[in-house]
């Protein structure tokens, strides 16, 4: 029987297929318009495919992109600098060597100014405060046995040399050694070969101490038998620079007790300036008492003191000293330009080569003239202190002796300095050539000759600081009652005025006042930790006093 029930959707039955599509008509449809591309995208697109196509080049395409920037910024820049305006860079105040300009503006008003009185006669006020007078006694007591013998090699020039010695007499005195007379190293600079005896009186340095330290000419054959006679075998300490005393009784006394001889090379700067009392008193002994100069060149010094009074008799027979450091090798050194031109630059790179092989050519050295001068380190020209004397009122009848080695191209240098002072005097001047012959090779000896002169001068004008003026300063205290009677400049304000050519002379002239009186109130210094005894002898080697000041010493 046939069934007419209608099929329940979901009763497990199938669902009837859908209908069929309908047929397509037989006509496409029309299709949308394509837009027209310019030749621009047609490129675009050729070259997309290219690069897809060649995949490798997408590398290239950072590269190229930097590189188009980078040209385009180029372009930029040199647009800009071409409508820029150029900006000039003026060197900085004190950076240059403009001091002949300034002498041409106040030559005229110096030589015509007589407002104030010689300086001469009137520089030190400070002189009369603050007295002091030497005080450091050689005792009488007997030395215990010796540890043994230091020998030492003191390197350097005359006041180098010096400091070594007395270093070396304090060293062996606190390790109760006996000092064998030191060796003088001889030096590239220098190329003095002068001994000991050669430049000081031996036999008195030795006895004048002969009660605090033992000192021999040399070590006794049967110690040096042990070594061959050969000083180099002998065991030698290198020691730091500045050492304190207390390492050399830490370190070098156990070896000399051991091998009963020792050599210490070299020795400059080897012994701390902050030191015991009883080590600073053999400082001072050493130095104030019992280095004195030989006979023969004492006699020449005390000489050209006597002619440079003589020649001062219009001012009281009082004479001003100036250390001119104004040596090739100094001006080399200093890297400073003046106005030498290209000679000059010639003449300064040649001795640079012969004193320092290559020590200012060093890769990645940089050498600043104008930094050197206004930091007042470049040496002043015989130009550059005439002007400083003539400001501090010191006028044309001045007598000045020039302590100084062989100036560089000395005709043109020193030219306006005699202009300035005409009685300006130099060892070559006051002595004949047989009187110099004996000292004439030997710098050490020279160097001696004008710190004799220097001492006994009514003024001491230092233009480079050094050893010799260091010492200079302390060796004046010791004679002048604790002041130093020493002109020492203040270089980095000099610099700023010798860079105005424009400057009135009444102003120059008030500046070097005033810098002379401050020389004058640090005249008398204390010395301070770490300070040099050889320049500051107060109060390690002297004592106040309230009895007169002498202004001059007996010994000439």
């Amino acid at each position: 029987m046939a069934s007419n029930r209608q099929l329940v959707p979901g009763s497990g039955q199938n669902t009837p297929s859908p209908p069929s599509s309908p047929v397509r008509s037989r006509h496409r449809r029309p299709l949308a318009s394509k837009p027209e591309t310019t030749l621009a995208q047609r490129l675009s697109w050729f070259f997309l495919c290219f690069l897809i196509r060649r995949q490798r080049l997408f590398l290239l395409a950072p590269l190229l992109y930097i590189a188009g920037m980078l040209f385009y910024m180029r372009t930029e820049l040199t647009n800009s600098a071409i409508l820029s305006p150029v900006i000039k860079h003026h060197p900085s105040l004190g950076s240059l060597y403009r001091s002949p300009q300034l002498y041409a503006n106040l030559r005229l008003h110096m030589d015509t100014d007589k407002s104030s009185v010689d300086a001469i006669s009137t520089i030190w006020r400070q002189s009369r405060h603050g007295k002091w007078k030497p005080c450091t006694e050689i005792s009488s007591r007997d030395l215990p046995e010796s540890n043994g013998f230091i020998y030492v090699e003191a390197n350097g020039g005359l006041n180098q040399q010096r400091a070594s010695i007395c270093n070396a007499v304090a060293v062996a005195a606190y390790l109760n050694a006996t000092l064998v007379i030191p060796n003088f190293h001889f030096h590239s600079i220098w190329r003095d070969p002068s001994k000991f005896s050669d430049i000081y009186d031996q036999e008195y340095f030795i006895s004048s101490l002969k009660s605090e330290v033992r000192i021999v000419h040399k070590i006794p054959d049967q110690i040096m038998d042990r070594f061959d006679h050969n000083m180099s075998i002998v065991y030698n300490f290198r020691i730091k620079a500045w050492a304190p005393i207390q390492y050399y009784e830490k370190t070098l006394l156990p070896k000399l007790l051991e091998e009963k001889v020792i050599r210490i090379a070299p020795f400059a700067h080897r012994l701390s300036f902050d030191a015991p009392p009883a080590v600073q008193r053999f400082r001072c002994l050493a130095n104030y008492e019992a280095l004195r100069f030989s006979n023969s060149v004492l006699s020449m010094g005390e000489s050209l003191v006597r002619r440079m009074r003589e020649r001062s008799a219009n001012n009281s027979g009082k004479y001003v000293s100036v250390h001119l450091r104004f040596e090739e090798d100094m001006v080399a050194f200093s890297c400073c330009v003046f106005d030498g031109g290209e000679k000059e630059k010639m003449d300064m790179d040649a001795a640079r080569e012969r004193g320092w092989r290559g020590k200012f050519t060093k890769r990645g050295r940089i050498i600043r003239p104008g930094a050197i001068r206004i930091n007042g380190k470049c040496p002043l020209t015989p130009l550059e202190v005439g002007l400083m004397l003539r400001g501090m009122g010191f006028g044309q009848g001045t007598s000045i002796y020039l302590a100084s080695g062989k100036i560089y191209d000395a005709e043109r240098n020193m030219a306006p300095l005699f202009e300035m002072f005409p009685l300006l005097q130099t060892k070559e001047m006051l002595a004949s050539p047989d009187e110099l012959a004996p000292f004439k090779n030997y710098s050490s000896r020279m160097a001696a000759i004008d710190y004799t002169v220097c001492l006994h001068s009514e003024v001491f004008v230092t233009t480079q600081g050094g050893n010799f003026p260091h010492f200079m300063l302390g060796h004046r205290r010791y004679l002048y009652g604790g002041h130093s009677q020493t002109v020492s400049p203040d270089k980095r304000k000099l610099a700023l005025l010798f860079d105005n050519p424009n400057i009135k002379w009444k102003s120059f002239n008030r500046q070097m006042l005033a810098m002379r009186a401050h020389s004058d109130s640090k005249g008398v210094e204390l010395k301070r930790p770490n300070d040099s005894l050889y320049s500051f002898p107060c109060p390690d080697c002297m004592c106040r006093t309230n009895g007169s000041n002498t202004n001059a010493p007996t010994t000439v």
